[in-house]
């Protein structure tokens, strides 16, 4: 026996089965001599149909070799192809995701074309955006991404701070070198139904998907990697919610926000991405001068509950002319007099 023969390895730690697959493919590839995948590309999309009847449909092409890893996912092995796919439901549709690793561009493109088919008529056309929700689990930063449908109506009267109307306050956002922007108020009061409106208009602006790298776990944000990840990606924005803690001054002890200081004035701005942040805290002076300065911060909008006329009006504007639907809101909103109103008690009342 040789004691000065030496083995060198690589380690790696697998959670999932199509990574083992993937990565033993490349390995051999690459030790061969030969490329296996050189063409990769990523397919999203939408449909009006159960996620698991779509990817039941995908699954049964004899296209391919299909394993129905669980109920949410599929992996899909054929000529030149390797596709690993997911689907996850909504309330009315699915959203799904395909990632292709391919001989070469004709193969990639006519899997997409095959996947695309299978929606049929039930795919959904009409202005999307993407979530990338990211969080921290024991195996580090994770993320589970899903399309979101375009379609929250903004109502002026929603947001009276707002001068000028909603839709050009988005217009003048979007537009402008400042990255961020700051929505401050009490839960309920349309912060994130008015994000949702940005990402909606990005997707508009674009003519396909908009991106944003969304996140509510300030473990993730403890770390480099989460900054890294919007840096270097492709999504249009970086959305914080429940942002509290993070946009405190840093002389109350708040140690993360140099992170966001740092790329809002680097690569974001120059690339024209944007920094939304929304928190409940009450008070303008809750938050850092350094973030909310102009030429980094576009606007610091504080949306707030609605009086009584306020609440009466949205909901007439809302009811649209549906007499009962508005009638049932003003005795609801009646009953409740004397106190003001979040925008989601006056949808609640619409019901």
């Amino acid at each position: 026996m040789n004691t000065n023969e030496q083995f060198i390895g690589v380690t790696r730690n697998v959670h999932t089965l199509w990574h083992l697959v993937l990565d033993d493919r490349v390995a051999r590839a690459m030790r061969e001599g030969v490329s296996r995948y050189p063409i990769y590309r990523v397919l999203h999309f939408a449909a009006r149909v159960e996620h698991d009847v779509l990817l039941d449909a995908i699954a049964l092409d004899q296209a391919w070799r299909a394993e129905r890893v669980t109920y949410e996912s599929v992996l899909l092995d054929g000529d030149g192809v390797f596709i690993v796919g997911y689907g996850s439901r909504k309330m009315d549709y699915c959203s799904c995701s395909f990632y292709i690793w391919a001989a070469d561009v004709a193969r990639a493109e006519e899997a997409k074309e095959r996947l695309l088919a299978k929606a049929g008529t039930t795919r959904i056309t009409e202005p999307m955006f993407r979530i990338d929700w990211t969080f921290m689990t024991s195996q580090g930063l994770e993320s589970a991404g899903i399309e979101e449908m375009a379609d929250d109506v903004l109502h002026d009267r929603a947001y009276p701070e707002i001068a000028g109307g909603v839709r050009a306050f988005i217009d003048r956002y979007l537009a402008s070198p400042e990255a961020v922007l700051v929505l401050q108020g009490p839960p309920g009061t349309g912060k994130t139904r008015l994000i949702r409106g940005i990402l909606g208009e990005m997707s508009r602006r674009k003519g396909e998907q908009a991106e944003a790298l969304y996140t509510g776990d300030m473990k993730a944000l403890a770390g480099d990697e989460i900054f890294v990840k919007f840096i270097t990606g492709r999504q249009n924005a970086f959305v914080i919610e429940d942002a509290d803690h993070l946009l405190k001054p840093r002389s109350d002890g708040n140690q993360h926000l140099h992170r966001f200081l740092t790329i809002a004035d680097g690569v974001v701005r120059s690339q024209g991405r944007k920094i939304i942040f929304s928190t409940n805290l009450p008070n303008v002076g809750d938050l850092d001068d350094a973030l909310i300065r102009p030429g980094r911060c576009f606007a610091r909008i504080h949306v707030r509950t609605l009086t009584g006329a306020e609440a009466r009006a949205l909901a007439d504007e809302i009811a649209a002319g549906d007499a009962e639907k508005l009638a049932r809101a003003v005795v609801t909103l009646a009953a409740e007099s004397g106190r003001k109103h979040s925008l989601a008690e006056i949808y609640r009342a619409l019901r």
